[in-house]
């Protein structure tokens, strides 16, 4: 009994885990095969991105997107009138302001615009330009900064403030216009 014990071990130690042919041919499919198809499938993976098309027209429109310039100057009409806070309110503003879109305070609510107008005009002015949480900033935009300034103040008024609409600056020429004239007269 103690020598059919000893072969019986002796066998089991030496198989391995093989055991039938099925088995023999699902490792050999899983050891050979399968790496196959995933290599075929990487290498499809890589070369199926977009190819830029070889006609004429849509490789010029791809040279000049490549090529395009970084930025450009915009001129604008430096006399033009200044808007009033009511206009650039309702252009720029009023469709955040008037539904409360993003956290936004309403318009007209004195509540919602009690704390922030309790930090003053500048801070608001600031907050406005640069932009603050959701807003983005509306400095350099289709408004001037006394533009918005304007619109900052119509509406913090409206939410109960007591600001005083920001006056369009000075025209530099006109104070250079002005100085040779005041040192004539000395």
């Amino acid at each position: 009994m103690s020598a059919n014990g000893q072969d019986s071990s002796h066998e089991e130690a030496h198989t391995g885990p093989i055991k039938n042919p099925k088995q023999l041919l699902l490792a050999s499919f899983y050891a050979f095969v399968l790496p196959i198809f995933v290599i075929i499938g990487l290498v499809y993976y890589v070369t199926s991105s977009s190819k830029p098309q070889s006609e004429s027209e849509n490789a010029e429109k791809a040279v000049a997107s490549r090529i395009q310039k970084v930025g450009f100057v915009e001129i604008r009409d430096a006399n033009r009138p200044l808007k009033a806070g009511e206009e650039v309110f309702k252009a720029q503003c009023s469709a955040c302001h008037l539904t409360g879109a993003a956290g936004a305070p309403k318009f007209q609510d004195a509540a919602a615009w009690a704390a922030r107008n309790a930090t003053g005009y500048d801070a608001l002015l600031n907050s406005a330009l640069k932009g603050k949480n959701a807003m983005g900033p509306q400095g350099g935009g289709d408004f001037s900064d006394v533009e918005i300034g304007r619109a900052v103040v119509y509406m913090a008024n409206a939410g109960g403030a007591k600001f005083e609409e920001p006056k369009a600056p000075a025209a530099p020429a006109a104070d250079a216009a002005a100085a040779p004239a005041s040192a004539a007269a000395k």
